[in-house]
């Protein structure tokens, strides 16, 4: 049978540079096939059926079915994976709350709409922006369904953290491993390079070699350059980051779906690991064990790195604080 993906802003960048690499079997596999229904808004449908043509015409194997629509009721029907994309960009003016607040409009009826009509065993990650608390009001809108079945999307800046130590240590980003991320999908992130392996043995002493000083490699280049990535790219290219974001989507998904070998980063929800509050939709080092995401736990972090992950926290606090005030959880 096939896995119903339902992709919303499916008619966007992210959105068109998902469909075709979900259709061609990257995210679930050679051998599982998929039906995909995009949801967008009604100015955005024609640009989704665009798409939606593209897919026919690209005659993929495993795609049963493609539907286009604007209304949520009817894109997730039956979903097995939603990927929520689309999402109100930070426009001039705006401050925290009014983002906070156009967003709460988007992901809350989502997550009604995912709590009546998905499948009850529905998979949600959250790529639009301000993820995590995104994640979260979608999460408290669907009642009945577990918390643990939305995530927030932090795998695109883990392979940023990992991409930028391998070029530091001159090695293939595939032999950087154990690089979480902790926190909030915002420039308050803190990526973790105390685990981190080069080939399976500890990196610090080929980090030192390169970088000398590694806390102030750390403090004035690493965590500012992936905290930072998507401005600079923005500034470079003229637009948002869009493929790597796709991959990183894709990524996300499969190991939540098949399982992973060692730990990578997601947002998921707190139970109160590492004294983070519980219910926040937190980024953590996670494993994903028989189609569950578990935290990675007993991890040491000194008092440089604790500060870091408390002050990302504490910024996922104030957005739930003001969610909350605006009467949207």
């Amino acid at each position: 049978m096939a896995t119903t993906i339902t992709i919303t802003g499916a008619g966007g960048q992210i959105g068109y540079a998902l469909l075709f690499r979900i259709a061609a079997g990257d995210m679930l596999g050679p051998d599982e096939p998929v039906r995909l229904r995009l949801l967008e808004i009604p100015q955005g449908l024609k640009a989704a059926e665009g798409a939606a043509l593209e897919l026919q015409d690209g005659a993929f194997s495993l795609l049963e079915h493609v539907e286009v629509t604007d209304d949520p009721a009817v894109a997730f029907d039956g979903a097995n994976i939603a990927l929520l994309v689309g999402a109100r960009p930070r426009g001039p003016g705006m401050e925290r709350g009014d983002l906070l607040a156009a967003n709460a409009g988007i992901f809350g009826p989502q997550g009604a709409a995912i709590a009546a009509h998905a499948a009850s065993d529905i998979r949600v990650t959250v790529v639009g922006n301000p993820a995590n608390t995104n994640a979260l009001i979608a999460a408290s809108a669907a009642g009945g369904v577990p918390a643990e079945r939305f995530t927030a999307l932090t795998r695109l800046d883990e392979n940023r953290a990992r991409a930028q130590l391998a070029l530091a240590v001159d090695a293939p980003a595939a032999s950087v491993r154990r690089v979480p991320i902790w926190g909030n999908h915002s420039a308050t992130q803190f990526p973790d390079i105390s685990h981190a392996t080069l080939d399976g043995v500890p990196l610090a002493d080929a980090l030192a070699e390169r970088v000398g000083d590694v806390r102030a490699w750390q403090e004035q280049t690493f965590i500012p350059r992936v905290a930072k990535r998507g401005a600079e790219i923005i500034e470079v290219r003229g637009s948002s980051s869009v493929a790597s974001a796709a991959n990183a989507t894709i990524e996300h998904t499969r190991d939540w779906v098949t399982g992973t070998d060692d730990w990578t980063s997601a947002g998921v929800v707190s139970h109160g690991e590492y004294g983070v509050p519980e219910g926040l939709i937190c980024s953590f080092p996670v494993r994903s064990i028989d189609g569950r995401w578990e935290i990675v736990e007993g991890l040491e972090l000194d008092d440089w790195a604790r500060a870091r992950v408390d002050a990302s926290v504490a910024e996922l606090v104030e957005e739930r604080e003001t969610v909350l005030a605006l009467g949207m959880l």
